[in-house]
């Protein structure tokens, strides 16, 4: 897979999310906390180059999310091999869902599954960043809003799916369950991509953009039609085949042909879900058929059980 590193520095300009080029055709920043501030760094080998001509080692360097966004959107399904792998049939439009923006985690950042909970999964995603003010947009219009593209893992804590899979709320809005980054690509062309999560060095997906029933353009002018995209927004644009559960400490990596790597730690989380109040998790058919995919034991035989 191939990994791209060069950087540049972004920032809002004129209400846009703009970012500057280093002549390759390609452009990228990354934003760090550094000396207790948030930084924009350019790539230069295995170090990260600041303004100032500081330079800081890449595997050193405290990663944030590339963009700030004030609301994160995903697709349900988007993938060819996905929908076969549920022998489901997708919808004639696409559906979404929003994971909160506290739920934003970055490249390194710990990934928690709560105490309780045993079926969270991984879902390598590439996201789409909004570049500037978004509204009532064609699909043929709606890559000039895009300041370009990511990565995301869009986990999901299924022992909630009985109670929140209309919402996906606590499914996919717990607290760090949105890792992005490492940064953010401009000029990047998003046919033909390959898409791989690896889980400790083990491939575990493997697609292509190719397999998108809906394109980027098409993601973002549909969701324009009655919502406001602004600067710094992200859209997840859908997971191929194969999200399976993870336990602390595994080691997952999603990988983009021309985007780079974003690395996640599973850990435990240290407090126990409460069990005084709500809902609690489960472990129902429902639960276990969309934890395991295609490896449920009842796949192709009959629906879950509610």
């Amino acid at each position: 897979m191939q990994r791209w590193f060069p950087a540049a520095g972004a920032g809002l300009i004129d209400g846009e999310l703009r970012v500057a080029t280093d002549g390759s055709g390609l452009r990228e920043t990354r934003r760090i906390m550094l000396d207790g501030s948030v930084v924009h760094v350019t790539a230069d080998g295995r170090e990260l180059l600041t303004s100032d001509g500081r330079r800081i080692s890449e595997a050193d360097a405290i990663h944030l999310p590339p963009s700030e966004p004030s609301k994160i959107l995903c697709v349900h399904l988007n993938h060819v091999s996905r929908v076969e792998e549920f022998q489901v049939s997708l919808p004639v439009a696409p559906t979404y869902f929003q994971k909160p923006t506290s739920s934003l985690n970055a490249h390194r950042g710990d990934v928690v599954r709560p105490e309780r909970c045993q079926w969270l999964n991984y879902e390598g995603e590439i996201v789409i960043v909004i570049g500037k003010t978004c509204r009532n947009v064609s699909p043929a219009e709606a890559g000039d809003y895009i300041v370009g593209y990511t990565i995301g893992n869009d986990y999901g804590l299924h022992d909630f799916r009985d109670t929140d899979a209309g919402s996906m709320l606590r499914v996919k809005g717990s607290d760090t369950l949105c890792p992005v980054g490492p940064g953010l690509v401009e000029g990047w062309d998003f046919r033909d991509k390959g898409i791989r999560t690896l889980v400790n060095g083990e491939l575990a997906q493997d697609g292509t953009t190719n397999e998108m029933t809906w394109d980027m353009h098409y993601l973002v002018a549909d969701l324009a039609r009655t919502i406001t995209l602004l600067p710094g927004d992200m859209v997840f644009s859908g997971t191929p085949a194969n999200s399976r559960p993870v336990q602390p400490g595994d080691v997952v990596t999603v990988e983009v042909e021309g985007l780079g790597a974003l690395t996640n730690t599973i850990v435990a989380g240290p407090i126990s879900i409460r069990d005084d109040c709500g809902a609690q998790p489960t472990e129902s058919e429902e639960v276990l058929s969309t934890a395991l995919g295609g490896d449920w034991e009842f796949r192709g035989i009959r629906a879950p059980k509610r």
